[in-house]
């Protein structure tokens, strides 16, 4: 019995890792919260929403606190899957990606000054690869070599 690893369209899935990882960015640093409307509402037809029984408050509540928690599922979901990788494939993601400067941050940044001692480019490129790769396929988001959109 064998098993092979799938061949990823190395593109396609560098891109939706990094969207995943962006989307991480802007739930860790923003909050969500919906408020209540104070206006009141005039119906000039009548008869639209005045006899519609419910809890504004209460059900904008609940749609925050669901939102809040799918978010902190998610960000759970992706720094587990961070943490599961090897060291030095874990410190490029946490560096490049999902620091709160990340979107300032060049590669070229991250393999000359924030690896010690530096790496080439090529080295980088390989660690952040396999990286991708490995979290591609735990996010359950890695595109297949030959699959093609739509």
């Amino acid at each position: 019995m064998s098993f092979e690893l799938p061949e990823l369209d190395r593109k396609a899935t560098q891109k939706a890792v990094e969207a995943a990882l962006e989307k991480y960015r802007i739930y860790k640093y923003l909050t969500f919260e919906r408020e209540a409307s104070t206006t009141s509402h005039i119906d000039d037809i009548g008869g639209g929403r005045s006899n519609i029984p419910g809890d504004q408050t209460g059900s904008i509540a609940v749609k925050n606190v669901d939102e809040q928690e799918r978010i902190r599922k998610y960000c759970e979901r992706i720094e587990r899957s961070v943490r599961r990788l090897p060291k030095m494939e874990r410190f490029l993601i946490e560096e490049r990606y999902m620091s709160e400067e990340a979107e300032y941050l060049t590669d070229y940044n991250v393999y000359c000054f924030k690896f010690q001692p530096p790496v080439s480019e090529r080295t980088y490129a390989k660690i952040r690869w396999k990286a991708f790769y490995k979290l591609a396929l735990n996010l359950n988001i890695a595109v297949l070599a030959g699959e093609k959109d739509g």
